[in-house]
């Protein structure tokens, strides 16, 4: 298959995932998280470690390539690539792995992440790395944290478009609901009511707390290979149809203040690159895992990606439209607000496992699924499909 317009259609899968256990406070340093991880995805795949030559992580990524490749016992490596902007960067780790594979440059490809946010620090709280620019711009204004910047975003979307409290909670009772299917997920014996969400505290209004991600340690990985190889693989492979980054004009991290328009964000300028290169449209997708740092993100990206007209995110939600058997399930194994927040990377291994047919929250003959990264960052996504 020819690199260039539509070269990577299809052309790879993903053929393992792993992962360790969630906690608010695991043992293990982030290295051996990683490890364990990236053991158990080459496992499920049947593939020995010492096959593997291309890696991908995040920038933020604390364990380096030359750490995990002796710790795994890898072979010569002749790929590998770190991706920036936090959990915008979570679907261009396949991306990466994708584009070498299909280009010649590797074979078996590893992503992952491991951070141990739960226990560890906050990376806004360090003033020394966060105020060179962009951060200089809005840091000493009062926007200290992301809650602070996406809530800005958040009241100006109400104000325009007539969206409510009622909408988020929407997204945060359809994760939650979805994580208490999830022996896995950190929030699995906590179910999430409506008097629970009105009543609780504010952590940037209007966001409240449970408008927000959880604090997570833990590590998943994800193992792609080309789809050739992937038909000889232990498991049912999921095929990477498309994929996108976006990084568009004039973009200004999370508050976009220099946009002609401060909600359209970068999922705009993703779909369009993601469409363009798919065989199939919004209305084909079965299930979706929408990036849910912040419930707004996900009626943002609602808009972004096609789901629904703009301003009607909000309104998208209603009617049980997230839930298992709505329009688009969302974020089946409880996402970022419920399940665990590992920088998003939880929500391709679930779009896997919807895809595979192994979800705890399986949706009835899934063969599509979009996955995305952060919205209000320079972003990425993946339509993965059986």
């Amino acid at each position: 298959m020819a690199a260039g317009s539509g070269g990577l259609k299809d052309a790879t899968a993903i053929v393992g995932i792993g992962q360790t256990p969630f906690a608010k406070r695991l043992p293990e340093d982030e290295r051996t998280l990683a490890c364990r991880a990236v053991l158990a995805a080459l496992d499920d795949a049947g593939i020995a470690p010492g096959e593997v030559d291309a890696l991908a992580s995040y920038t933020m990524e604390e364990t380096d390539e030359v750490e995990l490749a002796k710790a795994c016992g890898f072979g010569d490596l002749t790929f590998f690539s770190k991706v920036g902007f936090g959990g915008g960067g979570s679907c261009a780790t396949v991306a990466h792995l994708a584009a070498a594979i299909t280009a010649g440059q590797a074979n078996v490809g590893v992503a992952w992440r491991s951070r141990k946010r739960g226990s560890g620090p906050r990376p806004w709280t360090n003033t020394t790395v966060q105020l060179p620019t962009p951060a200089q711009w809005t840091r000493p204004y009062g926007l200290l944290r992301p809650a602070d910047e996406i809530a800005m975003l958040t009241r100006r979307y109400m104000h325009e478009y007539g969206a409510g409290r009622d909408h988020l909670f929407n997204v945060a009772l359809a994760c939650r609901n979805r994580a208490n299917q999830n022996p896995a997920a950190i929030m699995y014996d906590r179910p999430l009511t409506r008097e629970m969400y009105m009543t609780s505290r504010w952590i940037s209004e209007p966001l409240c707390l449970f408008d927000n991600c959880l604090e997570t340690d833990g590590a998943l990985a994800c193992v792609v290979v080309s789809a050739e190889r992937a038909r000889d693989c232990r498991q049912r492979p999921v095929l990477v149809h498309s994929v996108a980054q976006s990084l568009p004009a004039q973009h200004h991290g999370m508050v976009n203040y220099w946009n002609d328009d401060p909600l359209t964000g970068p999922a705009w300028a993703a779909a369009r690159h993601l469409w363009k290169h798919s065989d199939l449209a919004p209305e084909d997708v079965d299930v979706a895992q929408i990036y849910d740092a912040f419930t707004p993100l996900v009626l943002l990206s609602l808009e972004g990606y096609g789901f629904c007209g703009r301003g009607e995110g909000g309104a998208f939600t209603e009617g049980g439209a997230l839930e298992t058997g709505g329009l688009l399930p969302l974020n089946t194994g409880g996402g970022g607000l419920s399940e665990a927040y590992v920088h998003g990377f939880n929500l391709i291994n679930e779009g896997v496992k919807q895809l595979r047919g192994t979800s705890t929250a399986q949706v009835p003959d899934a063969s599509a699924c979009l996955v995305t990264a952060g919205e209000g960052v320079p972003t990425s996504a993946l339509l993965l499909r059986s």
